[in-house]
């Protein structure tokens, strides 16, 4: 019975999957548990599902290919779906999470606890607006989330067969994975560690992606935006009733002229502005209801190759 499957999801990582493939297996053998390795090649453009189906070779590896590539958080669900006994630990390929530090995932899993998630000390090889906005989002979220998510954590970390169990019955199409794992519940503790730069290759994650992930796990977990566009209009509204009784006053006791364009355009553009900022994240919110409401799958696996067992 396998007691441990690490998951890694890869997207165009063949600069880099060799020397972390190397890596994990080094960390399975000292284990003094049964474990093996599962891949998920998200559609990748590159030479990735052909290095993986080499490791296949290792009675211990299982290789998924997704049909194309559906995103990282469909990958995860599709790596975490396919681990049906035993607990599971999700890293990346990028080597920016060490795999020598899930033994201290595994103690502290044995001691007790259903979610391990290793918290990052330090963020090796990132510039400080990339650090700035990572914290910023993280201390946006612990404010504006009824869950309460850890800061400073990525998916790097190990989730019991009980986590992995209730983690499969959540089948939302919009997916925020770090906001889903912390949903759960259960027991759950942090390992510290220092994030490595990243190995070779590039980042999947520019800011563009960054942003859209942010506005995901808001929308997820926070219904936030919207009470903020209510109170914006209300805001918006007693502003403009009061500014309107002046102007008004003015008019009727010192016969003051009320002035014309330029204020006329500013007044329309502010309400303008504050109407299309609401109408936006209204259809934020229904877009996503959109989106649930089709039912589509999460994803579709092209070709699944098992170890030699």
């Amino acid at each position: 019975m396998t007691e441990l499957t690490i998951v890694v999801p890869a997207y165009n990582e063949s600069s880099v999957l060799d020397a972390f493939h190397a890596r994990a297996l080094a960390v399975l053998d000292g284990l003094e548990l049964e474990g093996r390795l599962l891949y998920v090649d998200d559609g990748s453009r590159d030479n990735t599902w052909e290095l993986i189906r080499g490791y296949c070779a290792d009675p211990r590896v299982t290789g998924l290919c997704l049909s194309r590539n559906f995103g990282k958080e469909a990958a995860l669900t599709a790596g975490l779906d396919a681990v049906t006994e035993g607990a599971a630990v999700v890293i990346d390929a990028d080597l920016q999470d060490p795999p020598e530090l899930i033994p201290a995932l595994i103690e502290q899993w044995q001691a007790g606890y259903d979610v391990v998630y290793a918290t990052r000390s330090a963020r090796a090889g990132e510039s400080r607006l990339k650090r700035f906005t990572a914290a910023a989002f993280y201390r946006t979220m612990e404010r504006l989330s009824n869950t309460p998510l850890p800061r400073d954590t990525g998916d790097f970390r190990l989730l019991s067969r009980r986590a992995l169990d209730a983690l499969g019955t959540l089948r939302e199409r919009q997916r925020f994975m770090k906001g889903l794992f912390a949903w759960i519940g259960f027991r759950q503790t942090a390992i510290r560690y220092q994030r490595d730069p990243r190995f070779a290759g590039d980042t999947k994650w520019n800011y563009w992606r960054l942003t859209q992930l942010a506005i995901e796990g808001i929308t997820s977990f926070s219904s936030a935006p919207l009470r903020l566009a209510t109170w914006i209009g209300v805001a918006a509204a007693a502003v403009s009733f009061v500014y309107g009784t002046w102007v008004f006053t003015k008019a009727l006791i010192w016969g003051d002229p009320v002035r014309g364009y330029p204020t006329l355009m500013v007044v329309i553009l502010f309400l303008g502005g504050v109407q299309l900022l609401a109408l936006g994240v209204i259809g934020e919110y229904l877009g996503r209801n959109y989106t649930e409401t089709k039912q589509r799958p999460l994803y579709f696996v092209q070709e699944r190759v098992d170890g030699d067992r």
